[in-house]
């Protein structure tokens, strides 16, 4: 079996190529042309993969890419984000993460329309609500990032009305891991929970503790992308642990790890801000039936492996910073 995972060198793409390689697939990963090389979380697995530069604006290099691989399952994964500057982007997140799906899914029907796609969608195009959203919950995307995701989750099963293709959309709620981009508060609660242990940080801040998410292992998330393409019949999936928590919580668990106390060193800047009574928890009850996916990493191992990692690297690069300064010859010495 051949995949194609576009994005593979972010979170989810790391995962879900791991993943795949230990069923015995051949993957194939796409990386951006105009961006530097970050191979930190495709490292341990890099020369298992074959990987190729793809500009995703451009229809002719998507064309010229699944002509050249012919992959029986594609997983679009790629997107512009960027935490809090969607409308600094708003022109980007339409191009990436909406009409680039056109792109991707026009190459695969003329080239090879028998491959089952995957099409990472939010749950930033839904409505709030007071009770857990559903694949069947209205839409009403906020933010130009949300409006573009809805864009790209709607042609695409558009196409899959239209030309019959094999295309499945997963509603993604909030994940994160060790793997995640440090723009994520999760990520940055981790890494400096990890600093402040070991002397490197002295506190961190925070705009609020009201913040509450449904959060998820993206190693959980991507073994349920790969469900739905083993599923006969195309369709939609909300993926979500059904569970809510607050950066307070969040943050608690961060500390708890390292043996600190959060009080001690989380400052907040709008101690008062009102808290959002809305819910933005996911049911997945749909993917638990017809796929029988479950999450298997709590909400408490989760925060603790992601401190944990971030342990494991700073002490590592402490120890090879002493070691190298230990090391260092003088300009002119003769070791």
């Amino acid at each position: 079996m051949k995949a194609l995972i576009t994005g593979i060198t972010g979170q989810d793409g790391s995962y879900l190529a791991e993943f795949l390689l230990s069923r015995g697939y051949e993957v194939h990963g796409t990386m951006r042309i105009s961006t530097k090389d970050n191979f930190d979380n495709i490292g341990p697995i890099k020369n298992r993969l074959k990987l190729h530069r793809l500009d995703m604006l451009n229809q002719l290099s998507l064309i010229k890419l699944i002509e050249q691989i012919q992959p029986d399952e594609i997983y679009n994964l790629a997107a512009v984000t960027a935490p809090g500057k969607d409308w600094d982007m708003a022109e980007l997140y339409a191009e990436f993460n909406g009409i680039s799906v056109i792109r991707l899914l026009e190459a695969t029907r003329r080239i090879k329309p028998d491959t089952r796609i995957f099409q990472a969608s939010s749950y930033e195009m839904l409505a709030s609500s007071d009770k857990p959203l559903t694949e069947s919950s209205p839409s009403r995307p906020l933010t130009p990032g949300a409006a573009a995701k809805q864009f790209g989750h709607w042609i695409a099963k558009s196409y899959r009305e239209k030309y019959g293709l094999n295309i499945w959309t997963g509603i993604l709620f909030e994940h994160t891991s060790p793997r995640h981009d440090n723009r994520f508060i999760t990520r940055q609660i981790a890494q400096a929970a990890a600093k402040i242990k070991l002397g490197l940080q002295e506190n961190l801040t925070l705009d609020n503790l009201t913040l509450t998410k449904d959060w998820g292992f993206a190693g959980d998330y991507v073994r349920a992308f790969w469900m739905m393409l083993q599923h006969p019949v195309p369709d939609d999936y909300i993926i979500a642990t059904g569970l809510e928590y607050n950066i307070e919580e969040f943050c608690q668990l961060a500390f708890d790890t390292v043996d600190l106390d959060w009080q001690d060193f989380v400052k907040i800047k709008h101690p008062n801000m009102p808290i959002n009574k809305t819910m933005q928890i996911g049911d997945a009850s749909h993917a638990r039936r017809n796929l029988m996916w479950e999450p298997e990493v709590s909400f408490d191992q989760l925060v603790g492996m992601m401190v944990e990692a971030d342990l494991e690297r700073l002490t590592l690069k402490n120890r090879l910073s002493a070691y190298l300064i230990k090391n260092e010859q003088p300009e002119g010495s003769v070791a």
